[in-house]
Parts: structure tokens; sequence; C-alpha cells
């Protein structure tokens, strides 16, 4: 029965192992190069080593890697992150994911006008977003409270939460997220340089987490040559 299931999974912690080199000898010095890359991405810096996995780890959560998650969960807690300091991580990660739907909300609003503005990112929209509170009062609230609650600094500080809320808006793409986690990140004392190996985190971690699902190419690329045998 378990070898049925192990055919059958599509993610097994087994076949990062088994899978990580073989398209390595196709395209060696790009692999290389970004190999390279990553490892200065996530070297000490103007950031510790140790707030950079947890930044890669909240990124993982939003680009839903599970081998990104497994690899640098795994990392991190040999760096001694706690579970708190994961679940604060974690939850930044769903705040700004969502929050990016919710900003999109003006674009939404936007589409409704009689006359709908041309431009549609403008830092002038940003205040639309108040006009849902007069279409659900209690659900606006609660999304500005989950919002708040998150935020606070607990084991992570609210400058941390903050770095890692621009590590997210640059996974989600979203002008507002990103507008609004970097103003954020810099009231809470973030300088330009941490800001900047932020964004080369959540580079790293974006690009890493398509380069980790060659895992699965090859698995299925391997499977289809095997069954026309």
């Amino acid at each position: 029965m378990s070898t049925t299931q192990n055919k059958d999974s599509l993610y097994l912690r087994s076949n990062y192992a088994k899978y990580a080199g073989k398209f390595v000898p196709y395209a060696p010095e790009t692999f290389k190069a970004f190999s390279e890359f990553n490892k200065l991405a996530m070297q000490e810096g103007a950031l510790s080593a140790r707030f950079k996995e947890l930044i890669a780890i909240a990124v993982a959560h939003a680009t839903g890697c599970p081998y990104c998650i497994d690899i640098h969960v795994t990392t991190g807690h040999k760096l001694q992150l706690t579970k708190e300091e994961l679940f604060e991580a974690i939850a930044v990660s769903a705040l700004v994911k969502g929050y990016s739907a919710f900003y999109h909300g003006i674009n939404t609003l936007n589409a409704l006008q009689e006359n709908p503005r041309d431009e549609l990112y403008s830092r002038s929209s940003l205040p639309l977003l108040e006009q849902f509170e007069n279409i659900n009062e209690q659900l606006y609230t609660s999304l500005l409270e989950f919002r708040h609650q998150v935020l606070q600094g607990q084991r992570v500080s609210r400058k941390e939460k903050a770095i890692i809320a621009v590590a997210i808006s640059h996974i989600t793409d979203c002008p507002y997220s990103i507008e609004f986690s970097t103003q954020l990140a810099k009231e809470e004392g973030a300088t330009i340089a941490e800001i900047a190996e932020t964004v080369l985190v959540a580079t790293a971690l974006k690009a890493g987490s398509a380069l980790a699902h060659r895992i699965n190419t090859y698995s299925a690329f391997v499977r289809e040559d095997e069954k026309s045998h």
C-alpha cells in the first residue's frame, strides 16, 4: 500500500535528494550561478543569517513550495528559531498575501465607477479602501484588527515583521503592498541596506521555489520516458 502511495505522490521529501542534481549536467553554469546567488543572498550582512532564514520561511509559505518550507525550516531549527517566531513570521506572510488581495479591491471599486480611471495603480487611490467600511463595517474592521494584531511586536519585533512584510509584498507583486510595507519598515527603523538584502532573499526564494519544482519535472519526464519503453 505504501509503495502505491509513494508512486502516486507528487511530493516526497526523499525525491529532493534523489532528483535535485539530475538537471545540473544539462545547464551546469546556470545552476552554479543560481547556487552562488542564493548563497550570497542568505549570508550574514546587514541582516543576520538567522533572521534571513526567518524571512525565507515566511516567503516559502507565500510561494507554497513544500521543498522550500522543509529545507528552510530545517535550517532555521538548526539556527534555533522557535515555533513562536515561526508562527509569527507565517502570520505576517498570511497577512500580506491576504492584504494584497484586499488592496486589489481598489481596482474593483475603480471598475465599478461610471468613468473608471485609466491609471490602475496610484497612491491617491489608497483611501478608496475606506469605502468598504460602508459596505460591510464588521468585515472591514476585522481586517484592520487582523493587521494590527499580526504586526504587533512579540517574539518577532515590529521592525522585523515590517521587514518580512516587505519580502512578502515582493512575492505578491502588489504595488500597494510594496508601498505600505516599505513605508512601515522605514518608520520602524529599517535601513536601506536591510531592505536591499530583504528583497534579495525574497528574490532567491521566489526563483528558488520555481527551481525546486524541477524535481517534479524530472520525475514526470523520466516516468513518461519509462512508459514509452
